[in-house]
């Protein structure tokens, strides 16, 4: 089964995206389009911590390439990290991505659901 990774190995980030999702908080992820392959639709995945240990599988349930300023609060909140606004998610991955986010800038908006825990 392919990896779903979360931001970057052996990072904090990456822990606690894990265990937000683990709490059932964080039910989508999105990236900058071209910096890695699109995850197929329907697909699962082995979802691995910091350490690279599986913790659950997740199911992807959405795959969409939208301009940023296309990304909502539902879509936001649903990052599971507290974003109260569309500005904080953009804020945050502008942080992330080392670069600015323009409202046109191509973004991969995924949605996915934790099937089982390992």
């Amino acid at each position: 089964m392919p990896p779903f990774e979360l931001g970057y190995p052996g990072t904090e980030l990456r822990q606690r995206l894990v265990d937000a999702v683990l709490a059932g908080a964080k039910t989508t992820t999105s990236g900058l389009h071209g910096d890695e392959d699109l995850p197929s639709l329907g697909e699962r995945y082995a979802l691995v911590d910091a350490a690279g240990t599986p913790r659950a599988i997740v199911e992807v349930t959405e795959v969409r390439v939208v301009p940023a300023g296309e990304i909502d609060l539902p879509f936001v909140r649903d990052e599971g990290e507290a974003f109260e606004s569309v500005e904080d998610w953009r804020t945050a991955h502008e942080r992330f991505f080392e670069q600015p986010i323009a409202p046109d800038t191509l973004i991969d908006a995924i949605r996915f659901r934790m099937v089982e825990r390992l």
